[in-house]
């Protein structure tokens, strides 16, 4: 009796990070990934978006009728300057660039699935470097504003609670970069699985539901969330 075949779904889902180009430092076979391309693309994007609105205001009198680009980036420097001040207080505008950069470069890099890039914050080494750029930010405010206290508080309001205090300071990076990273890396599994799995008359429409949530919503929800825990662990140092 002959074994029955079953019959192939069109592809191999396909979510992993690949390899783009190999090279060697150090004795050791290092790889530049999608990742890595798709972040350059984003920061390039960024650079360019800056030195072309920063070539463009300066020409820019106060006599002159706000145009649309200009109007535009007086409403989202005012929508930065609210979300910052509703969390920082009068210590806003110390990390308002901070955190205007961060919000630009994670919501372009959750939006990158939109135009074929794998999602550079689907790749862990990307959030947690995230994260740990505001483990360093934060307790360099501790030390900054609080001197001795910035240790002493971990033995508050008792000593016996000194584990958990200062494995609570290890812990929030962690997990903002793992939040946005499992967030991120579910959508990515799920289109992949998605375009993987079907027959292609139902990779044609019914997609684009998936990326405007996986994409589109989650992706900026993830960042605003990403950028408010940012500032609250930054408050929380600040006296």
């Amino acid at each position: 009796m002959g074994m029955m075949k079953i019959p192939m779904i069109a592809h191999e889902p396909d979510f992993m990070i690949h390899g783009v180009l190999k090279y060697h430092a150090f004795g050791q076979e290092l790889w530049i990934s999608d990742t890595t391309v798709g972040a350059w693309i984003i920061t390039a994007v960024l650079l360019l978006f800056a030195f072309f609105v920063s070539r463009k205001l300066q020409h820019v009198s106060e006599s002159d009728t706000p145009g649309l680009l200009q109007s535009g980036l007086e409403i989202a420097m005012e929508a930065l300057e609210n979300m910052t001040a509703g969390i920082l207080g009068a210590n806003n505008r110390r990390f308002m660039n901070y955190i205007g950069t961060i919000f630009l470069f994670i919501l372009l890099c959750n939006l990158s699935g939109l135009v074929g890039l794998r999602a550079p914050t689907a790749d862990f080494g990307v959030t947690f470097l995230l994260g740990l750029f505001t483990f360093f930010i934060v307790n360099y405010q501790g030390l900054k504003n609080r001197g001795v206290r910035h240790f002493t508080s971990l033995f508050e309001p008792i000593p016996v609670l000194f584990p958990i205090n200062l494995i609570g300071e290890f812990a929030n990076p962690i997990s903002i970069s793992l939040r946005l990273f499992a967030n991120l890396l579910s959508g990515v599994i799920i289109i992949g699985l998605w375009y993987g799995m079907m027959p292609w008359f139902m990779k044609i429409v019914l997609p684009a539901a998936l990326h405007v949530y996986c994409d589109l919503f989650s992706g900026a929800i993830q960042t605003y969330v990403f950028c408010m825990l940012t500032m609250v662990y930054i408050n929380d140092k600040m006296e």
